[in-house]
């Protein structure tokens, strides 16, 4: 960033500018474009200009307290203002990895926070401290816990949390006291959820786990395509009293890094990726610290925690105005349901996906309104109205009821929907629903950490499982993955919906881990193969690659063997599938 004259003259000491003065002067102005940032949207593709004029300001007085420390603090500069501009210049980068996506601003942010904790700046007492020095430790948390820090930093600033709170019970208002207990509540749970085992591999896309691009089965070249990329998402989620860490969610979070590419890229090939490896600070040459500039920028994403009706569809207008012409937008909607009176319904995500089908722009019969009035995303509260799924807390209907065609509009551009419905049998087959909310929704784990949620279906809470098993579950599914793959396009029936799936490596490889998972929820004995107890997507795949196909029994019964589940699941008898090493434990558990 270029400097302004104003710092030209501090540098140089022209004009008999105080340095201290011409800090205290900066100092204000950058409170005040600090506040301006804060309340802007994170969402556009277009940069306002105040992030630039925020970043200008804090670059200024980060070099002036480091050219002038000893001036500063003869004229009263504290350690914790010092801590304070870093920590702003973080969160800074924060807001704008969250605008953009880009990883390497998340990185940017990470090492702010840590100058920040190894010096100890907030350590120092003044009237605030403890609230100024908790906030700064759970918002370095968040970025820790998106750029996958668990082995050490994670447990170190969460015990840090917990330590600092409990010496501050004294000190804080009785109000701030029971908020921050909360958090801590909030950040406990969180933590017991994204356990070890589910960080066994990155959720985002690795080429330690994920096939590189380039060696991916490709569409012939006779099939016509528009070479659509996902480009956009809006990840939404309510659930009453869901596993969350701020406004970030167990299940957003994880689609969150589902949809973005590891930053090492291929230097994970030959380097011996380790998903327990930290950088940062003191050990900068780290593989996870690399990175690949061949890589394509990650889509951009914006999370929505319990929004109105109007504001998705204000930010959802944005998104679409602005996506690039080859650009596809995901919308994720993970909330709650509810069945209306009238007892037993279809399963609400598989409607509204269905009802799609009414709307197809070369029908001329005209929509019956009526026909229509059941099939809806309700964000309330209210009973009796049919199966739902909730999103906010309001008691009333009107805006806060969303129908499929609200959503038509936004068709005229590529649409990905996944919509994850508590009320979706096919997820809580064999399960206690409020037991399996706590480790997040069982979808939307098949989607992004599919062999732990293979784990959680038999049985098997991942605590006995060793590395090298795990691994060897990850190999199996990845064999799987690209049978699955090579099969889809070479299928004649494909629909081009799929073909331009297929297209993009983040979203085809959502697609198949949705094949894997219907696969899995039909051959288990447990739901019986009832069809409100399995997955569905619209338009319809190839029958090849049904749940009850030979290649998805195949590729079912390799993991399930290697895990000593089979007997938990309903395979044909002629079904053969590769040789595969001796079962992992004592084969799965009655359910």
């Amino acid at each position: 960033m270029a400097s302004s004259p104003q710092q030209g003259q501090v540098q140089g000491g022209g004009g008999g500018v105080c340095p201290a003065e011409q800090f205290w002067s900066l100092l204000d102005k950058a409170d005040r474009r600090f506040a301006r940032v804060r309340d802007l949207p994170l969402f556009g593709r277009h940069e306002p200009e105040e992030y630039g004029k925020a970043f200008r300001i804090y670059t200024q007085l980060w070099r002036m307290q480091q050219e002038h420390r000893h001036r500063l603090l003869d004229a009263g500069l504290r350690r914790w203002q010092v801590g304070e501009i870093a920590a702003r210049i973080a969160h800074l980068y924060y807001s704008q990895y969250q605008r953009t996506s880009d990883t390497a601003l998340l990185s940017e942010a990470f090492v702010f926070y840590h100058a920040v904790l190894d010096r100890g700046y907030f350590l120092d007492e003044h009237l605030g401290a403890s609230t100024k020095h908790l906030r700064f430790l759970a918002r370095f948390l968040l970025v820790a816990l998106i750029l996958a820090r668990r082995a050490h930093t994670v447990p170190l600033l969460a015990s840090k949390i917990r330590a600092l709170l409990d010496e501050s019970k004294k000190t804080l208002q009785e109000s701030d006291y029971r908020e921050w207990k909360h958090t801590v509540q909030e950040i406990t749970r969180f933590l017991k959820a994204d356990s070890p085992f589910m960080n066994m591999r990155p959720l985002r896309y690795s080429y330690a786990f994920d096939p590189p691009p380039d060696n991916l089965p490709t569409i012939p070249p006779t099939v016509k395509k528009r070479g659509l990329l996902l480009g956009d998402a809006i990840l939404c989620s309510y659930y009453h009293n869901e596993v969350k860490f701020t406004d970030l969610t167990l299940d957003t979070f994880r689609m969150l890094q589902c949809l973005e590419w590891e930053p090492c890229g291929s230097f994970a090939l030959n380097n011996g990726y380790n998903a327990h490896d930290e950088g940062g600070q003191n050990h900068p040459n780290l593989l996870k610290d690399l990175r690949d500039a061949a890589l394509p920028p990650n889509p951009l994403k914006t999370v929505l925690h319990r929004p109105s009706v109007p504001h998705l569809l204000t930010v959802l207008a944005t998104k679409c105005e602005e996506l690039p012409l080859n650009g596809m937008m995901l919308i994720y909607l993970s909330a709650a349901g509810e069945m209306g009176t009238s007892g037993l319904s279809p399963d609400a995500s598989e409607r509204v996906v269905s009802s799609f089908s009414k709307f197809d722009v070369s029908n001329t019969r005209p929509v019956n309104p009526k026909e229509d009035n059941e099939t809806s995303l309700w964000l309330g509260c209210r009973e009796g109205e049919g199966s739902v799924l909730f999103l906010t807390h309001v008691q009333h209907l009107g805006s806060n009821c969303i129908y499929p065609c609200d959503l038509i509009p936004f068709t005229r551009r590529p649409l990905f929907l996944v919509i994850d419905s508590s009320v979706s049998y096919a997820f809580k087959a064999g399960f206690d629903a409020d037991s399996t909310r706590q480790s997040g929704s069982q979808f939307t784990m098949f989607l992004t950490a599919p062999v732990q949620a293979f784990f959680f279906l038999i049985g098997k809470n991942g605590l006995d499982i060793d590395k090298e098993s795990y691994n060897k579950a990850e190999e199996l599914l990845s064999l799987s993955l690209n049978d699955w793959a090579t099969t889809l396009v070479a299928s004649s029936s494909l629909d081009p919906v799929w073909v331009e799936v297929l297209g993009d490596p983040l979203l085809r490889r959502l697609l198949l881990r949705f094949i894997f998972c219907r696969a899995t929820l039909s051959l288990l004995k447990a739901s019986n193969n009832k069809a409100e107890c399995l997955p569905s997507c619209v338009p319809p795949l190839p029958e090849s690659v049904g749940g009850e196909s030979m290649l998805s029994q195949c590729c079912v019964m390799r993991v399930a063997s290697l895990l000593g589940a089979a007997d938990q699941f309903s395979f044909a008898e002629v079904t053969t599938w590769s040789d595969v090493d001796e079962p992992i434990g004592s084969g799965g558990a009655d359910r």
